[in-house]
């Protein structure tokens, strides 16, 4: 019974949320371009099923993704998995290296989370797409991936060791404006796109949960202050990244013609 009343609680949360955007598109149909839907019996099915699916999937976030990451970070910074005395005193900034294993799995669920991301796929296909294939799918995804498993491991240990989050972001973001003067134009718009679309259904709730059980779980460290923040890194890094990668094709490109012509 009691599932039954959240399922609903969400629904009708849910239909509020959805309810604007059907508002904002009918107005505009047939208010400004004076025109009937296209296919209005597809289009119904599909918010119907917009709907359901958000709903099951804001009920899987509370009931498994959550509390899944927060348990993930709890256990791996207890003092028995640690080794460590369960003092108050315990000075983590000076023991950061203990801290290793979180490091990794921010990592490896940066990674993984990446890959599995719906958006960032579309995003793929369609630079694919648009440059004729000089952009690879794979590529684009991998380095992604790889950008926001980097930001969330330098992420978990600003948390760690408590250092300020905007000397982090303000290094980035001036890497990020040195590597753009550097990088190929055609690249540069699609790797600032490529911060945003890991921001999505899959990387947040997980990172976000991430972050709030480090914090919870560090001593001397705070929720609200420390415990956000990774949100940022997820999405700088993947910029970092994929500039990165077009600068390293863009210049093995560059140094094949030349040696092809050098034997020509």
């Amino acid at each position: 019974m009691q599932a039954w009343v959240e399922f609903l609680e969400v629904l009708f949360s849910t239909l509020g949320d959805i309810l604007p955007i059907v508002l904002t598109i009918l107005v505009f149909q047939y208010l400004v371009l004076r025109q009937p839907l296209h296919k209005p019996k597809q289009l119904l099915l599909g918010t119907l099923l917009v709907l359901l699916g958000m709903v099951l999937f804001l009920l899987g976030l509370e009931q498994a993704l959550f509390p899944l990451g927060e348990s993930m970070a709890k256990q791996l910074t207890s003092a028995s998995f640690l080794e460590i005395e369960p003092d108050a005193e315990y000075l983590v900034s000076e023991h950061w290296t203990a801290y290793a294993w979180i490091y990794c799995f921010s990592a490896a669920i940066g990674f993984s989370t990446t890959i599995a991301e719906p958006s960032l796929l579309a995003v793929a296909i369609k630079a694919n797409s648009v440059s004729g294939g000089a952009v690879s799918v794979g590529g684009l995804r991998i380095s992604v991936a790889f950008g926001v498993a980097l930001g969330l491991a330098l992420g978990s240990y600003r948390i760690v060791v408590g250092d300020p989050l905007h000397y982090y972001i303000i290094a980035g973001y001036v890497l990020v404006v040195i590597q753009t003067l550097f990088a190929p134009k055609p690249i540069i718009a699609l790797a600032y796109d490529s911060g945003g679309v890991t921001t999505s259904t899959v990387t947040v709730p997980l990172v976000t949960a991430l972050g709030l059980g480090l914090a919870e779980s560090v001593p001397g460290r705070s929720p609200l202050i420390d415990g956000f923040g990774l949100i940022a890194f997820a999405s700088l890094f993947p910029i970092i990244a994929v500039l990165a990668y077009a600068q390293v094709t863009h210049f093995l490109a560059r140094s094949t013609l030349s040696g092809d012509d050098d034997e020509i």
